[in-house]
């Protein structure tokens, strides 16, 4: 029974080995799978040796082989090192307006991943991003249209598969329309159930028609389809009634994180657990904490033991498990981070930034680059930052000043940033979810009074752009990377142009 139980739940631990703790789960509950992140990620060489670890001991104690999951969506979500390669995100390949770019990227990525050891990218992110509100998701997404979503995602999810990586579409029913992060609350989607068939749910059922292998759910309230507060990782009448029944989904149902606070603080860990189990989950994540995957061992085992989970859909479930271990645990091939692999994600990155307004004026002799740096905007992104500060980078480039300010600036800090903006040539300005810190874009509207040549680059999601004043240069950049940064380097010195298209529609508020 303990080697069924260890197949439906996936482990993390800290560090760039294997811990002490984390190896006695695997002997004793027969741990069967993994997730990193970027806390287990140091280089190229020091991953590829821990993949090997993990598939040794899970071999040993459990007879097949580990999925070895990551969150490696590209852009602002990536989990690899420096010096393997990161492609950019959802909403960035949108804005080239070919799916083959989506496509590409994920080939690629794939590429690193199987390269390294790494089994199953959980990507592509399905959601329609509707809620320019959404503080979790944004330019994670394709679009905020279904039709945007259904064929970006879609090409990303052929990418993956060709590349030989399990992938999972995300986060089901849908995240886009949330104003909320789940992972630091219970969010819910009050919708009814006509709209969420005709937009949230559209872009799932495409993957799923087109084979998709895994879809992951998500910790969201949607009365209209759980009418007791469930979310959606716990309800049947979604996992199973919806997403397997009335979609047609046979492949794995994979959990978002059990630890995350909508589970956690309304439920516990170890309840949600065997509720997502008795729903209809087949592969349940417990990312962080020992004692919380241990105790969701004893949950599982405790329900077979007494009756409420049923040992017949148990062994379903892990037969459907270890036939697709069997199709996508590959041994590793190739080389990860080759220059080849490099040029390619770069040519990439130059077709997305969008110029949404105006034209790139010169930045003169004595240009001021001026914004915050780069931090934690959500729970699914890296606690480790990925990037310089954005204007000490520029200024390092394209020479003149550097001024860092917080990512919700005061009043003071705006009065002395405008200050120090005097008499510069030209004013550069980042924002890094800036719709969401009016000090932001308050400092924005400060610096456009000089009456000083203006641009204004969004970090993330384009919806800081979206009042800005006609006379005020905009682009969209995506994220927060060394790589966009160093795109945009040409872009503020004159050498090229911006060529991406935004892919989402702004209105003024």
């Amino acid at each position: 029974m303990q080697q069924k139980i260890g197949q439906r739940l996936v482990g993390g631990f800290p560090g760039t080995t294997m811990s002490e703790e984390f190896i006695r789960l695997v002997r004793q509950y027969k741990i069967a799978n993994v997730i990193l992140f970027r806390r287990n990620v140091e280089s190229v060489a020091q991953l590829e040796t821990l993949c090997r670890s993990i598939q040794s001991l899970v071999r040993e104690e459990t007879g097949h082989d580990a999925f070895i999951a990551i969150d490696q969506e590209g852009g602002a979500v990536n989990r690899l090192s420096p010096d393997a390669v990161n492609v950019p995100g959802a909403m960035a390949l949108a804005a080239t307006g070919d799916p083959a770019n989506a496509y590409e990227a994920a080939l690629l990525t794939a590429g690193e991943l199987r390269a390294l050891g790494v089994n199953f990218n959980l990507a592509p992110v399905a959601d329609v991003n509707n809620n320019p509100a959404n503080p979790v998701i944004g330019a994670r997404s394709y679009g905020d249209t279904p039709e945007t979503v259904e064929r970006f995602a879609s090409a990303a999810l052929r990418g993956y598969l060709d590349g030989g990586v399990m992938a999972a579409a995300k986060h089901f029913p849908g995240h886009g329309d949330t104003a909320m992060d789940s992972h630091i609350s219970l969010p819910m989607v009050d919708k009814p159930s006509s709209v969420l068939e005709e937009c949230e749910l559209k872009p799932f059922q495409t993957l799923i028609d087109a084979g998709c292998p895994a879809v992951m759910t998500t910790h969201i309230l949607f009365p209209a389809l759980e009418p007791e507060r469930l979310p959606a990782t716990m309800s049947r009448k979604i996992v199973t009634g919806l997403l397997k029944e009335k979609m047609g989904f046979q492949g794995l149902v994979v959990s978002d994180c059990m630890e995350m606070q909508a589970i956690q603080q309304d439920y516990g860990t170890a309840r949600g657990v065997h509720t997502a189990i008795a729903a209809g989950v087949d592969l349940v994540f417990v990312c962080h904490t020992a004692s919380r995957i241990e105790e969701a061992a004893k949950a599982i085992r405790e329900g077979l033991e007494n009756g409420t989970l049923s040992m017949e859909e148990m062994d379903r479930s892990v037969e459907k498990i270890l036939s697709y271990k069997e199709k996508y645990c590959l041994p590793p091939v190739g080389v990860s981070g080759t220059s080849a692999a490099r040029e390619a994600a770069g040519a990439l990155r130059a077709r997305t930034i969008a110029l949404v307004q105006g034209e790139i004026p010169p930045l003169g002799d004595s240009p001021f680059f001026c914004g915050c740096p780069d931090y934690r905007t959500s729970g699914v992104q890296n606690e480790e930052s990925n990037a310089a500060s954005f204007a000490a980078f520029m200024a390092a480039r394209l020479g003149g000043t550097s001024y860092i300010v917080s990512h919700a600036p005061s009043e003071e800090e705006i009065a002395d940033a405008v200050q120090a903006a005097k008499g510069h040539s030209a004013l550069v300005v980042n924002t890094y979810n800036g719709h969401l810190y009016d000090g932001q874009i308050a400092l924005v509207n400060a610096l456009h009074v000089l009456g000083i040549p203006m641009v204004v680059t969004a970090l993330f999601g384009p919806y800081d752009l979206q009042n800005l004043a006609e006379d005020i240069t905009a682009l969209a950049a995506w994220d927060y990377t060394t790589e966009t940064l160093e795109a945009l380097v040409p872009i503020f010195a004159g050498r090229t142009t911006a060529k991406g298209n935004l892919p989402v529609t702004l209105g003024k508020t």
